[in-house]
């Protein structure tokens, strides 16, 4: 049965295959012009999965993909969803000057903006790449315009993280600053597990991301947040030479699988845009 009360946040983070970070060793940015692009129709595949269900979300989309593919960008407004930002080309804030990562978030926005012709209001950093280390990031969002990020992750991982950051929707430099909403977590053990996507949600069993995402609901009474990529719905994609075991494992485990536990999320609970959850917009 659908939990009844609160509104969850489903959000997409829209790339393509060859733009993850797992493959920056093996794919160059140079490249990605010259390869054939899937994001159009598995953003397809989406729209068609969650327009049944009555289920609005925040997709946020690189600038370099929107450049691609502005009739897909346009499709997702139309379906009633949000238009976020997910950076220009993939980079990681953490690997950027101040100065570049300013340029970067201000240029996808513009281009955002441009395209559907709205106010774009939200950023989530590639990889969650905004910690403890270059928190001069939330400023600079706010400076460019954006009211909230949702760039900080409160786990331990081998690549991002921030642990002792808050779970919940937060002011990190105060009443006034930009809303922060991390990616859900559940409290077990003294530490944060991850329980709003990516990878954990392919590995482990549908049941046990149900039951971290109720028990956010009704322990925590606090709204969750989920996301996942257009590519973690096409089994079929193309597999790149060279990859390591782990890299190959956390990317192709369970995708066939994928398109059947986001539909099974639908039907389990409520789901919203950000925007309309946190911001409390129309």
């Amino acid at each position: 049965m659908p939990t009844p009360a609160l509104r969850n946040a489903m959000t997409i983070d829209v790339e393509d295959y060859f733009q993850v970070s797992a493959f920056a060793a093996h794919i160059r940015p140079q490249d990605w012009p010259g390869i054939p692009g899937r994001v159009e129709g598995n953003v397809e595949r989406i729209l068609a999965l969650l327009e049944p269900a009555g289920v609005h979300a925040t997709f946020f989309t690189l600038g370099w993909i929107a450049e691609r593919y502005p009739a897909m960008v346009r499709r997702i407004l139309a379906h009633g969803h949000e238009l976020a930002s997910h950076g220009y080309a993939h980079q990681r804030a953490s690997a950027q000057s101040r100065a570049e990562f300013a340029a970067d978030v201000g240029a996808s926005k513009g281009i955002l903006e441009q395209i559907g012709g709205q106010a774009v209001l939200g950023y989530r950093a590639p990889s969650f790449s905004i910690g403890a280390a270059n928190l001069w990031a939330l400023d600079t969002l706010q400076r460019a315009g954006y009211r909230y990020s949702s760039s900080i992750y409160p786990i331990r991982h081998d690549h991002y993280g921030m642990p002792d950051a808050p779970r919940f929707a937060c002011y990190p430099n105060g009443a006034g600053g930009l809303l922060e909403l991390p990616i859900s977590t559940v409290r077990l053990w003294r530490r944060n597990l991850p329980a709003g996507g990516g990878g954990y949600f392919r590995l482990l069993p549908y049941a046990l991301s149900r039951w971290c995402l109720r028990r956010i609901n009704g322990r925590d009474g606090q709204a969750g947040i989920f996301y996942f990529h257009p590519w973690e719905l096409d089994p079929d994609q193309p597999r790149p030479p060279g990859l390591g075991v782990k890299t190959r494992f956390r990317h192709y485990l369970n995708l066939r699988r994928m398109e059947q536990r986001v539909g099974a999320l639908t039907r389990d609970f409520r789901w919203d845009r950000i925007d309309r959850i946190f911001l409390g917009t129309p």
